[in-house]
């Protein structure tokens, strides 16, 4: 399938079920980390960059086995850019909820919810996760690198209309890169802002995977807990979780409700990966192969042909298209 896929566990929302919005990525933002490349469309503008009803038939078609809904905890709308830019966000919710009844998760860059619209459409979501990696103007360019056609004072007061109009739970990540967006400066204008929203938690992530740019580099545990203190500090009551610490092989696994041929599950691996580079021990862990080492026996005629590729990352081996 072009647009579904997983269900993969999450850390943040257990078995979650994909829906990816876009072919190609399309994003107001080219930021220095993202582990799934450069923008390909660079642009503020949104449109129907692929047909809502394509989307919607694949749903269909992928719930007409309504066994699968047992297999999943949550259903989550994202993009390989920003999901919020297809104009047929709002009928794609509304469909997901009435054809599933689970839970929906929308993850975003935040970047639009200066409109009005987008802000109505995203109301069928029980969680929506923005980001806002700064709140000062030479850290959000340098790391974010947004569109001309952003403002971050604008973005900002968006987030900040948004959290007070939105009735489900709003997680509010922040991505540090070393040397970048983590001084005492860029928290304290980040605790100024949270201070004017209302967030159920704050997630702190930095550089976990391979990113776009080999400049993008992950603060430290010990950096990242003194972030989390000070946020914590400045707004008691908000929940303060740092993701980074936990990597995903750390995860529960879920049992699997059967076991797919083996060509399925390189099939998946394959539609994982074009989103979220992995490690073997990543891949094991969401598809339940038996080990790393069979993973690696998986794969290693894609690293032959070509098809995929291995990337050093810290003293990690990440497997990427």
């Amino acid at each position: 399938m072009d647009h579904i896929f997983g269900p993969v566990n999450s850390r943040r929302l257990g078995r979650s079920l994909g829906i990816d919005l876009l072919s190609e990525k399309v994003c107001n933002l080219n930021c220095i980390y993202c582990e799934i490349g450069a923008t390909t469309h660079l642009t503020c503008e949104r449109a129907e960059y692929v047909p809502t009803a394509e989307i919607i038939g694949e749903i269909d078609r992928y719930f007409q086995d309504t066994e699968r809904l047992r297999e999943i905890d949550v259903v989550t709308v994202t993009a390989s850019g920003e999901p919020t830019l297809h104009s047929g966000l709002g009928r794609i919710l509304a469909h997901l909820k009435e054809k599933t009844g689970k839970p929906l998760a929308v993850l975003t860059n935040g970047t639009t919810l200066m409109d009005a619209q987008v802000r109505r459409e995203l109301s069928p979501a029980d969680v929506v996760i923005p980001s806002l990696d700064s709140a000062r103007e030479q850290s959000f360019r340098k790391l974010d690198r947004p569109a001309l056609c952003l403002d971050l004072g604008e973005i900002i007061n968006g987030l900040v209309r948004f959290s007070h109009e939105y009735s489900g739970k709003l997680w509010l990540e922040i991505l540090f890169s070393r040397g970048i967006n983590d001084t005492d400066d860029d928290i304290h204008a980040l605790q100024m802002v949270i201070d004017r929203m209302r967030v159920d938690r704050i997630q702190l992530n930095t550089v976990a995977r391979p990113p776009l740019e080999s400049f993008a580099r992950p603060v430290s545990e010990e950096r990242l807990l003194e972030i989390a203190t000070l946020l914590q500090e400045y707004n008691p009551g908000i929940p303060v979780d740092m993701l980074a610490r936990g990597a995903l092989t750390k995860d529960t696994a879920a049992t699997s409700v059967h076991a797919p041929a083996e060509q399925d599950i390189v099939d998946e691996i394959l539609q994982m990966l074009k989103r979220r580079p992995c490690t073997a021990a990543d891949i094991n862990t969401i598809f339940h192969c038996g080990g790393s080492k069979k993973v690696e026996q998986y794969l290693a005629p894609l690293v032959q042909s070509g098809t995929l590729h291995i990337r050093t990352h810290g003293d990690k081996l990440y497997y990427l298209p």
